[in-house]
């Protein structure tokens, strides 16, 4: 892709570090296949602690955590598990405030896009600052914290926000997703504008502001077309 690989941020793991013999390999082997049987993690909507959880769900989970906290955490390849220090979460907000002080840039001149739970805390420190925040067919928890969410196919879309947010601000993108489609007209003399009507000439990407009152509706619609575009299993993750 050509991204500068010395400015990303990201859960490192070398596997080539690992031997894994013969035994624990057969063994993970088992686990694979024990999981693979297990059943759709189901969460209802009134759940609120772990008995409020299906029974077959319970079970699972339960399995799951002997699986990964007692028996391979015993096992000598339990080893990756207690190296690797995922990046998520408040390690991406920090990640956002280092990138911020190396390039000098003051928070409230950062958009930060995301689409899941470990991007809340990134989000809440982007919008407490006074920077803009974008949930990009996001879930529940994106939608939840973010100023304006993006449904798309594609990711163009927020390179046309990218630019309006370096031109024009925070403002500017709140002021075209109030107005959304006809606002974009303002960019017609721009290159972005005729690549975007290029992608989209048949399916217009939803772009609005979340408010108390259109924060359900733009929920459901993201989350089911995070599904639709990232598989049913991986769009359901937080």
């Amino acid at each position: 892709m050509g991204f500068p690989y010395q400015n990303v941020y990201c859960t490192k793991l070398d596997i080539d570090k690992y031997v894994i013999d013969r035994k624990e390999a057969e063994k993970l082997k088992r686990f694979r296949e024990e999981v693979s049987r297990m059943p759709d993690l189901e969460i209802p909507e009134h759940a609120r602690s772990f008995e409020d959880l299906p029974t077959e769900t319970r079970r699972a989970v339960e399995r799951l955590n002997e699986i990964f906290w007692t028996e391979i955490s015993g096992m000598k390849c339990g080893e990756i598990l207690k190296d690797v220090e995922p990046v998520g979460g408040y390690e991406k907000a920090n990640a956002v405030k280092e990138i911020a002080e190396v390039n000098k840039v003051e928070l409230k001149d950062v958009m930060y896009v995301g689409d899941s739970i470990t991007d809340v805390e990134s989000f809440r420190l982007v919008r407490e600052e006074g920077g803009l925040t974008v949930s990009f067919n996001g879930n529940e928890y994106a939608v939840r914290e973010t100023e304006v969410a993006v449904v798309s196919s594609s990711a163009l879309i927020t390179a046309l926000l990218a630019y309006i947010f370096n031109v024009k601000g925070r403002h500017g993108v709140l002021e075209l997703a109030e107005g959304w489609p006809e606002k974009l007209k303002d960019y017609s003399d721009h290159l972005l504008y005729r690549r975007f009507l290029e992608e989209f000439r048949r399916n217009m990407p939803i772009v609005e502001v979340v408010t108390k009152e259109n924060r359900e509706r733009i929920t459901k619609l993201s989350s089911e077309f995070r599904k639709k575009v990232r598989g049913e299993k991986v769009g359901s993750l937080g």
